[in-house]
This record gives structure tokens, sequence and C-alpha cells, in this order.
């Protein structure tokens, strides 16, 4: 089953980061789209929990600078 989560990030100072953060998540095969928004510091997440975790997609954030202070299910 497919899930969309919401993660809020700090760290972005403007829309490339917010491109930074969709551009390493839409590479990972396991992820099935990632829209980040600078404004509203948070990125919307569509995965597979079975096949991929929430831990790693906060550690990808993370591998591309940026912190995630929590998140919320859509």
């Amino acid at each position: 089953m497919i899930e969309t989560k919401v993660f809020k990030i700090s760290g972005m100072h403007c829309t490339s980061c917010a491109m930074n953060i969709d551009g390493e998540l839409e590479d990972t095969e396991r992820i099935m789209e990632a829209n980040t928004n600078y404004a509203r510091q948070e990125t919307q997440v569509k995965f597979d929990p079975e096949k991929i975790s929430q831990d790693a997609i906060t550690g990808i954030i993370a591998k591309v600078g940026y912190t995630v202070r929590g998140e919320k299910a859509i």
C-alpha cells in the first residue's frame, strides 16, 4: 500500500534547496514522488513503506544537508 507523508524540514534557504531534496528523493527508485515546498519548509513524499522506511527517507534528506523535524500522514 502506498503512503504519503509530509516531512517538516529545516535548513532550506532557497528554492534550489527544495529542488536538491526532490532530485535526491526521486532518484531513489522506491520513492514514487517527492514535492518539496521551500516556503512551507516541508516535503511531501509518496512511497511504499514495505520497500523503504521513513528512517531511510530522513537519511536521504540528511545526506543532502537538511534536517527532518517531524512528519505527518496525509
